[in-house]
């Protein structure tokens, strides 16, 4: 798999179930790009620790509150509209990629907090999803574990 986070993230939303498995999770409260991120630093051998997960969800929180989040609320909110309306589809496609931007932004952001990590150490890539998914994963195991599965693939 890919050294960068983004290149890692989209050939692993590309394998079977795993967008499912992030949308479901993402239904239950988590973050799909903390996800991502957890699941590339553990696939790479990053050691997890509180602090380190801390350290991400910190520089996660504002970017997804006031830039992701209002964006994916808007384009969810034109769904049933667009479908009736060429202009509004139009507009809510071009919606769609900015907030696949901001994503690739905020894992670029998440990225720079772990540059300096070290790679290798530890197998803790159930350590980092469980601590990612957080009450979303007790609840949906099984996309937890689709995801698990697709990361250990690499």
């Amino acid at each position: 798999m890919s050294d960068d986070v983004w290149s890692y993230a989209l050939q692993l939303y590309a394998r079977p179930g795993v967008e499912a498995a992030c949308l479901s999770l993402q239904e239950g409260g988590a973050d799909v790009c903390l996800l991502l991120a957890s699941t590339w630093l553990g696939s790479t051998g990053v050691a997890f620790s509180p602090a380190r997960i801390s350290a991400l969800e910190s520089a996660a929180r504002n970017w997804r509150d006031q830039v992701i989040v209002p964006l994916r609320s808007l384009r969810q909110q034109w769904r049933e509209a667009a479908q009736q309306d060429a202009a509004l589809a139009g507009l809510r496609e071009r919606l769609k990629q900015l907030e696949l931007d901001a994503e690739k932004v905020l894992l670029e952001r998440l990225e720079s907090v772990a540059k300096d990590w070290p790679r290798g150490e530890a197998e803790d890539l159930s350590r980092w999803l469980d601590a990612a998914a957080g009450d979303a994963g007790s609840l949906r195991r099984d996309a937890r574990e689709t995801l698990r599965i697709a990361a250990s693939l690499s």
